[in-house]
């Protein structure tokens, strides 16, 4: 096939892995797999044939992503291209924003210890792990 002939459809864990939602081709097989990739509301197999229009509804970790396909490729290329591929739909861009900005209200009050615990430390450590055991 030559560069200059528009693709008709693409496998979806090619897709998926050329719009860079995942790493690798197997990390998107795995995903389809578990059922975290719909494709127009049902579940779908690694093989199925992605088109143009198609919505797609992926869960990556603790994000959830709903786009409409608007382009084909079967190689991975930059970020900018694989941008191109797809639209995310406002609705699911909003819920990721609140989720992310949740999260980060929710890690602003802890602190991380600035070094390794010491002697004295350790032992309180110990004694409160001893308590929790009782």
């Amino acid at each position: 096939m030559t560069p200059s002939e528009p693709i008709a459809t693409v496998r979806l864990d090619l897709w998926l892995w050329a719009a860079r939602f995942f790493k690798t081709r197997s990390l998107a097989r795995q995903a389809i797999e578990t059922g975290k990739v719909e494709l127009g509301g049902q579940r779908a197999k690694a093989s199925r044939a992605v088109r143009n229009g198609d919505v797609l509804r992926i869960a990556r970790g603790q994000e959830a992503f709903e786009v409409t396909v608007l382009g084909l490729s079967d190689s991975r290329g930059a970020a900018p291209v694989a941008r191109g591929l797809y639209e995310e739909s406002e609705t699911s861009r909003l819920q990721r924003e609140q989720a992310r900005a949740l999260q980060i209200a929710q890690r602003t009050g802890y602190r991380a210890p600035e070094g390794k615990p010491d002697k004295r430390a350790r032992r309180l450590i110990r004694a409160l792990g001893d308590i929790d055991a009782l």
